[in-house]
């Protein structure tokens, strides 16, 4: 639940930050009295002092608050100042001084309280409002914008652990807002070249330092959600309830980054790089939906306390999960895959297991994909819910449906590959000792297994008798296929017990 509320907190602040539907007039109190019920509907308290000189409306000592009861902790962002200016054709034109501080304070019940301290610089800043007071579109643009911490205090005490500071170039976007029954918005926005910079000490005087530096050359983002009116982020079953939803992807075009980590004499140095990336976000009343992708990955890392230096590349990695979070007498979706693609790494890494080079070094592949139907008893967001499913009083769901649509795993000159599916008779826990009896097939493919355990066998890495008790299992459930070394199977499984490899029955 910490993680939900720091990422919808989070969320929130950057909106507010940067802008959030339609063409008609808007004046600038309409636009700062919607930026007030926005933050309102996130849970913040806000205060603040407005003037009014002509056209412009400032607004500055702008101070939100929230408490985390599951946290145990109140947050307090305070910021400069904004100023709202009617153009005399419709639109506001929102401007921030070209440097402006801004503070996060965190007063736990227990522990010390601490407050960070930012300036938030920009150059060629520009917004403008449009549309109405119910619905209002944010154009934006933004040459330069770097925000860099300026100190920690720690119970009142100040610390300067050193730099830390973020550099974006060339953002521009639009972002639409509108209200009814619920508050509707959409983002889309893109990024030039984006600098971590963050070299800081150890704040108690020891030799610590941490040197972080990361260059990423852009990254944009598209996306819309729907907000109830007035919701509880420390509720996130009744946010639901309510109509909360957001489906979101970022994009990046690539990185690359740099480690450096030394205490007491001891360094550690790692770096790594990548060619691009996306990640999707997506979450309603009846799902949560995570998966990403990275290409062009390399990484390597040494130290003091790593014996030898790791590189390792991969092609590709990725994810995806979805899963139901509510429940429902219905069957609902859900997904899991896994992509590890392309595998390589140094020969010197290969050649503490392989010193000879019997195995081939090709790039080594792990992928799966999964999806399947099934059935979910209790809400996934409900704490109490959740605790009567772990104490075992309520029973989680039931597996409907499962299908393996692919299944790679490539190494060492070796292949296995495989896909099937199967349904489940939840009506029958006895035939499978407490598991729903399942009706289904799966096909495999093994290509060069058998030469694989020869070269294992020759380096002594497998006992003569293990590789011996393996090639009888292969014998038992798989036949020879096309090609050379080549070893298929076809497992079927029907619901009143019987198991079959190859049309033969095992059980």
């Amino acid at each position: 639940m910490a993680h939900w509320n720091t990422a919808v907190s989070t969320a929130a602040i950057s909106i507010f930050m940067t802008g959030s539907a339609a063409y008609a007039e808007v004046t600038a109190q309409q636009v700062w009295d919607d930026w007030q019920a926005y933050m309102a509907g996130f849970g913040y308290e806000m205060t603040s002092s407005e003037s009014i000189s002509g056209d412009t409306l400032t607004v500055s000592d702008v101070t939100m608050s929230m408490q985390l009861p599951d946290e145990e902790m109140g947050i307090r962002v305070t910021i400069g100042e904004f100023s709202f200016t009617n153009m005399g054709d419709g639109t506001v034109s929102v401007s921030v001084p070209a440097s402006m501080p801004v503070k996060v304070t965190v007063d736990p019940e227990y522990g010390e309280d601490v407050e960070l301290n930012f300036d938030y610089a920009t150059t060629g800043y520009s917004v403008i409002v449009s549309g109405d007071a119910d619905a209002l579109t944010y154009t934006y643009a933004v040459a330069g914008a770097d925000i860099s911490m300026e100190d920690i205090v720690v119970d009142g005490q100040s610390v300067n652990l050193g730099t830390v500071q973020i550099s974006m170039s060339d953002i521009v976007g639009v972002s639409t807002m509108s209200t009814g029954d619920t508050r509707n918005s959409s983002q889309k926005f893109s990024t030039g070249q984006i600098i971590v910079s963050v070299d800081v000490a150890d704040p108690e005087g020891g030799d610590g330092r941490l040197v972080f530096n990361g260059d990423y050359a852009g990254l944009s983002f598209e996306g819309a959600g729907s907000f109830p009116m007035n919701m509880d982020m420390n509720d996130v079953a009744a946010m639901l309830e309510a109509g909360f939803s957001f489906d979101g992807t970022f994009t990046s075009k690539g990185s690359s980054s740099n480690f450096n980590f030394q205490e007491e004499g001891d360094v550690v140095q790692a770096s790594s790089k990548t060619t691009g990336g996306t990640l999707k976000v997506a979450m309603d009343r009846s799902k949560l939906h995570y998966s990403g992708s990275a290409t062009g990955i390399e990484f390597q890392i040494a130290g003091a306390d790593i014996p030898l230096p790791i590189e390792a590349a991969m092609g590709e990695t990725g994810f995806n999960l979805l899963m139901p979070i509510s429940k429902s007498d219905d069957e609902q979706d859900f997904a899991l895959g896994i992509t590890l693609s392309d595998f390589t790494t140094s020969d010197l890494l290969w050649s503490l297991v392989d010193p000879s080079g019997q195995l081939p070094r090709d790039p080594a592949t792990i992928a799966a994909d999964l999806n399947g139907k099934a059935k979910l008893f209790f809400d996934l967001m409900n704490p109490d819910e959740m605790m009567s499913v772990e104490s075992g009083e309520m029973m989680p769901g039931e597996l409907n449906a499962l299908n393996l649509n692919s299944l790679t795993v490539s190494a060492a000159g070796a292949e296995l590959t495989g896909k099937g599916s199967f349904i489940f008779d939840n009506s029958d826990l006895s035939t499978f000792d407490g598991i729903p009896a399942p009706t289904g097939s799966v096909d495999l493919k093994l290509v060069g297994g058998n030469g694989l355990l020869d070269k294992l066998v020759a380096m002594g890495l497998l006992p003569e008798d293990q590789a011996m008790g393996a090639r009888m299992m292969m014998g038992l459930f798989a036949i020879p296929g096309d090609g050379e070394d080549t070893l298929t199977s076809k497992i079927e499984v029907s619901g009143d017990g019987s198991i079959k490899a190859n049309g033969q029955r095992l059980k």
